[in-house]
């Protein structure tokens, strides 16, 4: 047995402990977790931003703020959407019951990234616990945490039981795919995300795929500038811009262009970029070199090919570079920055003239994660929402969708396929079993055997009342009182 298929296997036993329990127990436990998470949050925050390297508020606020929040909705909403669910029963079945049942699906491989390395494995971690499965943790090698979530479960029996967390690379992460987990939930590249998708299928796993964004935003002419332009720069830059909701292309109407560039260009000189800060910075490190490679090669082509770039510049070079923020104008179709997700602190800024122009070039993209449309005209930001391929719009605010633990979250295309968070994303981490029932009895139902001729005359008229509507209510139950009576009448000679 590989060490993979060890881990699965170890997993697979402690499930069965977990599933004992009810889910009341382990929403209490969640409940602790919770508590464990914010009496922790300085070492939580203080280990993150030193495997990071980005802002302390933005650890503080995206990785701790944001779990407390998502366990304390799942605490409260976990019981009706896992709980038996009561479905209508068609008339042709009357006198039956009919129900939903929510069981889990048993060890779910949870493969988080380096961006938010707290946040989204603790969040997935929450959902598949609270449905009963047990969860192995693969963290991205490059933000291991080590230790840190065993440390916040140490002493929640179901929950340090539940969790295994197996530290390597990529090849690691391969080979728990392979060990034929229950479900996957990965977030990551589209290049990664697809390898897993082509193993899961061949073993029938099913997989939960939150790969990468190019997030537009939409300005229309009736704005607040200084508000809208706030709310750019930072849905841009947050977390240095190494989010997969971020924004990356902002378009703004034509006849505020002007103004809206320079208000974001008198903001973007006052942002501060610092590692190791108290909490006063803007901007942090770049987590990974490679990532680093990626902007400024993006930055480069952009300047080659004629776009006007203001700032771009590395202030440290080493392990966790830092890379003063971006505003790319002048660009063209044929830049790798407006054609590769560029993952870090650029914002292209683009200008356009009409609404179905803008929803032509939004619509352009392969990535189809989340957005924002940013008007006074509700009714006209509503259509051009509606209007833009994506799994999330924000109208009159940025990356807010996620800020909600009730909205599901997820993209289309090259963004992934599945759902986080809310009822769907924690229905995600259970099996649906249909369940109708039934009163013992003499009972012999219409459809059984053995069939006459006078049941499939019956049987027409049956479906003739169906398809005449509600004024064929009186036929349906005649007929159905006669379908009755053929059934109990005894076709089965007894001996």
């Amino acid at each position: 047995m590989t060490t993979a298929e060890s881990i699965i296997h170890t997993a697979r036993e402690a499930q069965r402990q977990v599933a004992k329990a009810s889910l009341r127990e382990r929403l209490d436990e969640l409940k602790q977790w919770r508590l464990r998470i914010g009496d922790m949050r300085e070492d939580i925050v203080n280990t993150i931003t030193a495997e990071t390297g980005k802002a302390k508020t933005d650890a503080l606020v995206s990785e701790i703020l944001g779990v407390v929040d998502y366990i304390a909705w799942l605490v409260k909403a976990a019981p009706n959407a896992l709980g038996e669910e009561k479905v209508s029963t068609p008339l042709a079945l009357m006198g039956k019951k009919s129900r939903i049942w929510y069981e889990p699906k048993g060890v779910v491989l949870v493969i988080s990234p380096w961006n938010y390395p707290f946040h989204i494995a603790a969040t997935t971690i929450a959902a598949a616990f609270a449905a009963g499965n047990s969860i192995v943790l693969k963290p991205s090698e490059y933000t291991l945490m080590r230790g840190l979530f065993e440390k916040t479960v140490a002493g929640l029996p179901l929950l340090s039981r539940a969790l295994t967390v197996a530290y390597g690379d990529g090849a690691l992460g391969a080979e728990l795919v392979a060990a034929k987990p229950d479900y996957i939930s990965f977030t990551g590249s589209a290049a990664t995300g697809r390898k897993i998708a082509t193993t899961a299928a061949q073993l029938l796993v099913p997989v939960d795929l939150e790969l990468g964004g190019k997030d537009a935003m939409v300005v229309f002419e009736d704005v607040n500038i200084e508000r809208t332009a706030a709310g750019a720069l930072w849905g841009g830059l947050t977390n240095a811009g190494q989010s997969c909701t971020a924004v990356e292309k902002l378009y703004v109407q034509r006849s505020i262009y002007p103004q809206m560039l320079n208000t974001m260009k008198r903001m973007l000189a006052q942002l501060v970029v610092a590692s190791d800060d108290q909490g006063d910075a803007d901007l942090g490190a770049i987590t990974t070199p490679f990532q680093h490679e990626i902007i400024v090669k993006h930055l480069k082509d952009a300047k080659a090919k004629g776009a006007e770039v203001i700032g771009g510049e590395v202030l440290v070079e080493g392990d966790k570079p830092l890379l003063t923020p971006a505003l790319v104008t002048e660009v063209t179709d044929d830049m790798l920055i407006m054609q590769e997700e560029t993952f870090g602190p650029v914002l292209v800024v683009l200008p356009f003239d009409t609404e179905d122009e803008v929803l032509t070039a939004v619509n352009s993209s392969d990535f189809a994660l989340s957005a924002s449309v940013w008007s006074k005209d509700i009714q006209r930001a509503r259509r051009v929402a509606q209007a833009i391929r994506c799994g999330a719009v924000s109208i009159n605010n940025v990356m807010l969708t996620e800020g909600n633990p009730a909205l599901p979250f997820g993209g289309v295309g090259e963004s992934g396929a599945g759902r986080v968070k809310g009822v769907e994303g924690l229905r995600a981490m259970a099996r649906s079993k249909a369940v109708l029932i039934d009163k013992q009895s003499s009972k012999i139902e219409a459809n059984w055997f053995p069939y006459t001729r006078e049941k499939y005359a019956l049987f027409e008229q049956l479906i003739s009342a169906m398809l005449g509507g509600i004024k064929s209510f009186v036929n349906f139950a005649t007929t159905g009182t006669k379908l009755e009576k053929q059934a109990q009448a005894p076709r089965f000679p007894k001996e």
